[in-house]
């Protein structure tokens, strides 16, 4: 009873970060059954089949929330889930240990640059609502669900950054498609496991205290994603992915950094994440005062053109068309 304890107040944590910043369910997760001793193709399958049912709850959460573009589910789902399926048959007979800290590499990069990027400028609206095309998303959905399924995680991580990149869509959207598709990977990656291991290390009641965790927090952190400003959401998501890949590579064979470098490492870049955020809510605050200024300005503007309107008189025949003012002539014989 108490490990499906800990399994649900795990799989409630994880799902509100993974449902409100669009990654970090299936990372959390699969490092706390690690941690549990279960093997890493046994961990990443227990994770894909709890969030079957999580992603689904979620889905339906942003959908119900506008925070979902179905065409872009569609463009991405379909090659994630087929990336997904070979990353589950790959998984079940080789070890990654190799492909991690590269991909950890790429994600810090794009990490980095999302950090960067929403922190000094916001959203770049001049492509904000440009469709996302298909030879973008294809190979993008095709390389997320493979990494999904090979390292328990890594969908949110690899989708997410990458199209919140393209500044063509909102970051609540970009987060409620990425979840929303994510079922499919997920449904995918758990074929592959099982058709690939059976049921060998999968233990149902580790499944369960996942999905109900998840259930719980699903509509929250759909609800917490459409009210949270979009520049403090990209700064999160962009500090999230930093922490997390750098940690991955201190303590990979790689660099194997002893303990008080990697935790003076991590001090310094909380620090430099919570200024970030805190820089990001103060131009929040500036650009909707500035929106607001600009709001009221042009409410004025078009209450001045209808007072003018207003004033104009219908002319008589064979007069001009002007407006009257002063005091109104005596009449004439």
């Amino acid at each position: 009873m108490k490990t499906l304890i800990v399994l649900a107040l795990a799989g409630l944590g994880a799902q509100l970060v993974d449902g409100s910043l669009g990654m970090g369910y299936g990372v959390t997760s699969t490092t706390l059954l690690l941690a549990l001793g279960t093997n890493p193709a046994a961990a990443s399958a227990t994770v894909h089949l709890a969030e079957m049912g999580t992603n689904l709850a979620s889905g339906f959460s942003h959908w119900k929330f506008g925070n979902v573009d179905w065409k872009v589910v569609a463009k991405i789902g379909v090659p994630g889930a087929i990336g997904a399926f070979a990353g589950a048959t790959v998984l079940s007979n080789l070890s990654t240990e190799v492909a991690a800290p590269v991909m950890s590499l790429i994600l810090l990069g794009l990490g980095i640059y999302l950090l960067v990027r929403f922190t000094l400028r916001g959203i770049d609206r001049r492509n904000l609502g440009k469709p996302m095309r298909k030879r973008f998303l294809a190979p993008l959905g095709l390389v997320a669900g493979f990494v999904d399924a090979t390292g328990g995680g890594g969908w949110g991580p690899v989708g997410t950054p990458a199209i919140l990149a393209s500044g063509r869509m909102e970051p609540r959207k970009v987060i409620g498609s990425i979840d929303t598709s994510e079922f499919l990977v997920s449904v995918a990656a758990s074929l592959g496991f099982l058709f690939a291991l059976g049921s060998q290390g999968i233990s149902l009641l580790w499944v369960v205290g996942l999905l109900l965790g998840g259930l719980v927090a699903a509509p929250v952190a759909a609800w917490l994603v459409r009210h949270v400003p979009p520049r403090l959401l990209g700064s999160g998501v962009g500090g999230i992915i930093v922490l997390t890949n750098v940690r991955s590579l201190l303590t990979s064979d790689w660099i194997d950094a002893p303990s008080a470098l990697r935790y003076a490492v991590y001090t310094a870049l909380y620090l430099v994440w919570g200024a970030a955020v805190v820089y990001s809510f103060r131009q929040y605050r500036k650009d909707r005062a500035q929106e607001s200024a600009d709001a009221l300005a042009a409410e004025a503007r078009m209450a001045a053109a209808v007072e003018a309107e207003g004033n104009r008189v219908a002319p008589l025949a064979g007069e001009p068309d002007t407006v009257r003012a002063g005091r109104p002539q005596a009449p004439r014989d």
